[in-house]
């Protein structure tokens, strides 16, 4: 995705950075507007990201192929948040764009 001109902003406690930038324990460390959360977690760990998103008041959140919750899905879109599961940002993105 970076290089069709995104910013990835890594979120995970075991790196330091990533993909050339600095990495955050969690959402709530994120120094800067996050516009879309893209969840590559077991979906037993996304309610826990759906309530920093809330928190954050966080547009958007896309669960990657295989993750799916729908009780988190249905408390972020409860809460405004528009929600894509199990499919990956990458594909799709491909898929419309090229």
């Amino acid at each position: 995705m970076q290089t069709h001109g995104y910013r990835i902003i890594p979120v995970n406690p075991q790196i330091k950075q990533a993909l050339g930038e600095t990495a955050y324990n969690s959402l709530l460390d994120v120094p800067e507007k996050i516009d879309i959360v893209n969840v590559f977690r077991r979906p037993e760990f996304v309610g826990e990201i759906v309530e920093q998103a809330i928190q954050l008041k966080i547009p958007a959140i896309w669960m990657q192929e295989e993750v799916i919750n729908e009780e988190a899905a249905e408390k972020a879109r409860q809460h405004g948040i528009f929600v894509i599961m199990d499919r990956c940002i990458l594909k799709e993105h491909k898929a419309r764009f090229g």
